[in-house]
């Protein structure tokens, strides 16, 4: 029995597995070379009461005399010796079979069991030896215990011994090291490695028992242990010298060539290794090499990989070996793996190859160029294509860079590559449709961040006109193209100011059920109608909307705000004017501080103008008029001039002048405000009112069209700028009624704004019956006592606007118990970003913006 080295580490977890051998019959611990079978039979077997016969099998123990003659040798050895009426084996190519029946009966009439370990059994390859180790196991009865350890899988009737319950199994998955137990058998070797340190380490070595320990042992040479280990050369290693000598040198030539070859795969199939290899002969290599736990792993449906260490080593003397092949081998599997549709395994074969016109077109010919905007794998692909050559022309690398400066927002540098890609297309007729289709979605991108929304209907219209010749495959593989064509569409209709004409795309996109592939459109759509919904004033739906699309997008987990293809933040944005609107200031600041760093902040139109114009509404409020007009220009050059862009700026700048005293200047600046623009021309007859021109506020009031679907927000204000022009005229019974329908209809949105921007001639109006009633505990708090008068300059109070759900009563509660988001989190089950998505809708419902308040709320109303 050998001897357990010094560093020897034993794991209790298999030791009790081991334990179960006691009570079967058949043991087997199968397990790849260095995989640590054999010390921790030996270690297990050296801690039994009862005697071990342990026999290491060598390669001339294939003969069935010699193989019985040390077993019986073995049995002596451990003190649990045979009867002499057994006998020996005369013959070493043979063995009579009365001697294994003798060997069966002597065995079975103990009253104490044998275990017997036969170690390496996979050197004993004679299938003779294997039926007459099945024999005597079967007739020994309960006096026998069988552990064979080995690399291969024996030719035992295993399933027998699976099915009656008398097999015990440890295979490779089993011995492998965990991070925890690499810890423990580095600080043998003298190493202190932190958890997620070896964590690393063990995801290389697959916790492969040798490679950890031929690891530590180089380590404890280097001057820095834990950046050795971190950062090993595997071709340069003690581990290679084991893995090339134990595996690879063992195997015939050609099987030497085909794991050569195939190490530039992280998988592959019989077939797709015949390409590597020019020769039919994988399937009977692999099948072989995969039962002899030569560190080639079985993924299931013919397709295999191989351990990442051993691949690693096998690249590195593939290079060395066979010098300059690697490109070929990239090429050849990237023509094999197109043909059978994988494409990101394609595209990272014809990366590798070099060969980037032919990696662009695929993705192009694919129809997959909208994944570099979708976030699930924008940013794989986007460091994929980092690496292209220069030097690479023809359609697919243009449109593929024209689509990675987009995704940048770099307009000008990705239209001259659209233009030569067009030239490319133009030249080639036989040009295939998907580009042309890809082509025509990334005009309508380009349009989008110029604002040019005549240049996106042409897109369109040609994208509609391609799709017709795209095949029907290809569009169901990826709706994402389609979804994102329809969202910089209906985006540039918004800019335009065609809101019905942008909602209705952008409710088409919404609807779209294409999983995790369109989720970032959708989330965009939302963000577009729910800014739809708020200019028009309706500032509640706005908020579902926005706040929809943010739990759409944390549903599929997307990408964080910032990152390639993480959305624009519209949502956000329309939240945080949401915000100013209900007066909760901070919370506005905290949502605009969240967009400020994504790139569509500085260089989509309508995500430009929205954050320009709240930033502008906040200073405002927080009474810093001249910031406020700097703050309102977006500082995006367009094609087109927005309508109701320019309109909100210019109400920023007219409420600037009013501040400061310049009455005139005010009004001035408003000219150009008009009707068809209800929510610009109430904040502009606001303005003209407060100038001193209450004629012409009523009359721009007389001219609002009223056929577009009109808001609280909107008819709130207008009524307050009514009621103001006719206590001015002396009419405070009207004015009375005005803004008791004002306060009716701020009530249900929790509109404060207005109100506060009222002040001071609504003041002594809302100390009065019936309107101090209506506004008591949203708008300003109830009254202590009978008669009290109401202060709107006052905090309002909080007001549960909708029931919270089971889940928000959930986080409500574990944030009363003082519990971090993240501990939440955990506690829940849930990702950080749900959780804050929860708190959202929870601060929105209790009417607070802080975490103290809400649990003050919540108290208060017996919600903890």
């Amino acid at each position: 029995m050998p001897t357990r080295p010094a560093v020897y580490l034993r794991r209790q977890r298999l030791d009790r597995h081991l334990d179960e051998a006691l009570r079967t019959r058949l043991t087997l611990i199968n397990g790849a070379a260095g995989a640590g079978k054999t010390l921790l039979a030996a270690d297990w077997a050296a801690g039994l009461p009862q005697p071990v016969a342990w026999l290491t099998a060598e390669d001339e123990d294939r003969q069935p005399g010699v193989f019985w003659a040390y077993v019986l040798e073995a049995l002596r050895a451990c003190g649990a010796p045979v009867s002499g009426a057994v006998g020996v084996p005369t013959e070493a190519a043979r063995v009579d079979r009365k001697l294994l029946a003798a060997l069966a009966a002597d065995l079975d009439a103990r009253e104490q069991p044998v275990t017997v370990v036969i170690d390496e059994f996979d050197r004993v390859t004679t299938p003779e030896v294997a039926e007459q180790l099945e024999f005597v196991l079967h007739h020994a009865g309960q006096g026998m215990r069988l552990v064979l350890v080995t690399r291969t899988e024996p030719l035992l009737p295993l399933h027998r011994y699976r099915a009656a319950g008398e097999l015990t199994e440890l295979r490779g998955a089993e011995l492998a090291f965990t991070p925890e137990e690499a810890v423990s058998l580095l600080e043998l070797h003298g190493l202190y490695l932190p958890v997620d340190a070896a964590r690393g380490l063990v995801d290389r070595t697959r916790g492969w028992a040798a490679g950890l320990c031929l690891c530590a042992l180089a380590a404890r040479e280097s001057t820095a242990p834990e950046l050795y280990l971190k950062e090993f050369e595997a071709d340069r290693s003690a581990v290679a010298d084991f893995l090339l000598a134990e595996v690879l040198k063992r195997q015939p030539e050609e099987t030497q060539d085909l794991l050569l070859r195939v190490s530039v795969l992280q998988r592959f199939s019989p077939a797709l290794a015949n390409a590597l290899t020019g020769r039919t002969d994988a399937e009977p290599l692999l099948v072989e090499l995969h039962r002899a736990n030569a560190f080639v792993e079985d993924l299931g449906h013919s397709w295999y990989r191989l351990h990442p260490l051993f691949g690693e080593i096998l690249r590195a003397h593939l290079r060395v070996r066979l010098p300059g092949l690697e490109p070929e081998l990239h090429r050849r599997a990237a023509l094999w793996l197109r043909r059978s549709g994988s494409l990101p395994e394609t595209l990272a074969h014809g990366a590798a190859s070099g060969d980037w016109g032919f990696t662009a077109g695929a993705l192009v010919d694919d129809l997959a160029i909208g994944q570099l905007f979708t976030g699930l794998r924008s940013g794989d692909l986007d460091q994929l294509f980092s690496g292209m050559d220069p030097e690479a022309t023809g359609p697919g690398p243009e449109l593929v860079r024209a689509a990675r400066d987009l995704s940048r927002c770099d307009v000008e540098r990705a239209l001259s590559h659209l233009r030569r890609a067009e030239e490319h297309l133009g030249a080639d007729p036989h040009a295939g449709a998907a580009a042309q289709l890809s082509c025509a979605v990334l005009e309508a991108l380009a349009a989008r961040l110029t604002g040019s929304p005549e240049q996106a209907e042409e897109a369109a219209q040609a994208a509609a006109r391609l799709r017709r010749e795209v095949p029907e495959h290809l569009l169901d593989r990826h709706p994402e193209l389609h979804a994102l064509l329809m969202t910089h569409l209906g985006s540039t209709r918004l800019w335009a100011g065609r809101f019905e004409d942008a909602r209705a795309v952008l409710t088409t996109v919404a609807g779209t059920h294409g999983g995790p592939s369109t989720v970032l459109p959708r989330e965009e759509s939302l963000g577009h109608l729910a800014l739809i919904d708020y200019l028009n004033g309706w500032i509640d739906r706005a908020e579902r909307k926005a706040l929809a699309g943010a739990s759409e997008a944390e549903r599929f987990r997307v990408a964080e705000p910032g990152v390639s293809g993480a959305g624009t933040g519209i949502g956000l944005l329309v939240l945080a004017a949401v915000a100013v609107d209900r007066d909760e200031l901070s919370q506005a600041q905290s949502l605009l501080d969240e967009t400020a760093q994504l790139p569509s902040a500085t260089h989509d139109p309508v995500i430009a103008a929205v954050r320009a114009v709240t930033a502008a509404r906040l200073l405002l409020v927080q009474g810093h008029a001249r910031a406020a007009v700097e703050a309102a220009d977006p500082g995006v050059r367009t094609v087109a001039a927005s309508p109701w862009a320019a309109g909100q700026e210019a109400l920023v700048a007219s409420a600037a002048h009013l501040a400061e005293g310049r009455h005139r200047m005010a009004a001035e600046v408003l000219q150009d405000v008009s009707g068809d623009q209800p929510a610009c021309a109430v904040e502009a007859a606001r303005m003209l009112l407060a100038a001193g021109r209450p004629e012409e506020a009523v009359g721009l009031l007389d001219s609002i069209d009223t056929a577009g679907r009109i808001g609280p927000a909107v008819t709130v204000r207008a009524a307050l700028v009514r009621a103001q022009a006719a206590l001015g005229a002396g009419d405070e019974a009207t004015a009375r009624r005005l803004v008791e329908q004002a306060l009716l209809g701020a009530r249900r949105e929790r509109l404060r704004r207005p109100f506060l921007d009222a002040r001071p001639w609504i003041r002594p109006l809302l100390s009065t019956a019936p309107l101090q009633e209506l506004a008591a505990d949203w708008l300003t708090p109830a009254p202590s006592r009978p008669g009290d008068p109401a202060t709107v300059d006052a905090r309002p109070a909080a007001l549960v606007a909708e029931e919270l759900s089971g889940r928000e009563r959930d986080v409500l509660e574990r944030l009363a118990r003082m519990m971090s988001t993240e501990e939440i989190a955990a506690d829940l089950y849930v990702s950080v970003n749900t959780v804050k998505t929860h708190l959202k809708s929870v601060y929105r419902k209790l009417g607070v913006n802080r975490r103290n308040e809400a649990v003050r709320r919540a108290r208060e109303l017996g919600l903890v």
